[in-house]
């Protein structure tokens, strides 16, 4: 096979292993996906805005306004017996990573058990539900996309402390496309 036959089976892959590395990098640099010039954003274990949702701690790390509403993310710090009862997203889809503790997780009519290491995906427009089960506290790194659930979380963090009045939460969930069954 000639070089030019070689270079054309390649396609554009073999013109980039071509180009001078200035030349790719300033390619790459100029194409963003973001459309608000959006940055890399470095976010270390204890970083991040601390909210209190329905008594437990909640972290945000990434929310929409640093991912151009691409995608939310944020750690749930959970005491056991907590939980969130049957739900649906009608806006986003939701992945669930447990670093600590376990986690009954319903989707969809199925239930499983997340341990330390498990993840979960929740496509939006399926019931689904979470309940820390045992004696140890549970750690959750959630992901939701696209974003926007921040600001629910913020309303949520505003409400009064003490048990929570489920007609103003369900109230606050519905302006956000999350309604409980």
């Amino acid at each position: 096979m000639d070089r030019k036959q070689f270079l054309t089976r390649l396609g554009g892959v073999g013109l980039l292993t071509m180009t001078p590395l200035t030349t790719a990098k300033a390619f790459f640099k100029q194409r963003s996906i973001f459309k608000n010039g959006s940055k890399e954003k470095i976010v270390r274990d204890a970083e991040g805005t601390l909210l209190q949702i329905l008594g437990n701690p909640q972290r945000h790390k990434v929310v929409g306004d640093d991912t151009d509403n691409q995608i939310f993310e944020w750690v749930d710090e959970l005491t056991p017996g907590s939980g969130i009862p049957p739900h649906v997203h009608t806006k986003e889809d939701e992945i669930f990573r447990v670093l600590k503790g376990e986690v009954e997780l319903m989707v969809d009519g199925k239930t499983t058990l997340l341990k330390k290491g498990d993840m979960a995906f929740a496509p939006k427009n399926l019931v689904h539900s979470w309940k820390v089960v045992g004696e140890q506290k549970a750690t959750m790194w959630v992901s939701a996309f696209p974003s926007g659930m921040e600001h629910m979380f913020h309303e949520l963090h505003a409400l009064p402390p003490g048990p929570p009045d489920f007609e103003k939460v369900s109230k606050i969930c519905e302006t956000y496309g999350i309604r409980f069954v």
